[in-house]
């Protein structure tokens, strides 16, 4: 077992939120966000990794064969599928913010603070 995608995994992470927090524009905000979030498929398919694993096709298996567990791929294609979702309703909202304010800084944004 290695350790590496595991690494990459927390480091996509960690640039993903350094972005998020020093970001001074929404929509460079949801572009970390999504970057971040990215940083799920890779720990994901490490998860489901099997060295020397064939394709979960269980009709030309032998038994006692290792395989690539299915269900972390599922997973990992219902993470993309859910990343692209909040990734569209987020960037929808930037651009509904930037009719109403004319900005998307958010320093900038004085009538959303209470």
């Amino acid at each position: 077992m290695t350790v590496l995608p595991y690494l990459v995994a927390g480091w996509i992470f960690l640039v993903g939120v350094y972005g998020l927090a020093t970001s001074r524009d929404l929509v460079h905000a949801v572009g970390c966000l999504a970057v971040a979030q990215s940083s799920t498929y890779v720990l994901l398919l490490s998860v489901g990794y099997r060295h020397g694993g064939t394709a979960p096709v269980f009709s030309d298996v032998k038994p006692g064969v290792t395989v690539v567990d299915p269900v972390v791929q599922a997973l990992a294609l219902t993470d993309v599928v859910v990343g692209a979702t909040v990734t569209a309703l987020l960037l929808a909202l930037v651009v509904q913010t930037a009719k109403r304010f004319g900005t998307t800084d958010p320093d900038e944004l004085f009538a959303l603070r209470g």
